[in-house]
């Protein structure tokens, strides 16, 4: 389990390295798919910037799973689970009404 742990996160690192630096908007699920009309509407830079983030706060959750299984402790489990949960309504919350990401 920490090894599938470990290559999870570290593709969530790379993911967020991408994003991080204004690249893979087409990566970026429902972006990719929008009509050119509703893409104007977002930042595509400030977007992959915020989906960077985002990923890199996904590798810190795999983490505290991943602890879980080092510690033995059904609690880090738990724990990185709602972090997961948290981060992910979190951070769709953030990309579809912050003013950075959103033009309009």
């Amino acid at each position: 389990m920490l090894i599938i742990s470990s290559i999870v996160a570290a593709f969530f690192v790379l993911l967020g390295v991408t994003f991080s630096c204004g690249k893979g908007g087409f990566l970026i699920a429902g972006y990719n798919t929008s009509s050119p009309e509703e893409k104007e509407e977002y930042d595509e830079k400030a977007l992959c910037r915020a989906t960077g983030c985002l990923m890199f706060a996904f590798a810190a959750c795999t983490g505290v799973v991943a602890l879980s299984d080092v510690c033995d402790c059904i609690a880090f489990l738990w724990v990185g689970i709602v972090l997961y949960i948290v981060v992910a309504i979190g951070g769709v919350i953030y990309m579809n009404t912050s003013k950075k990401v959103k033009r309009k």
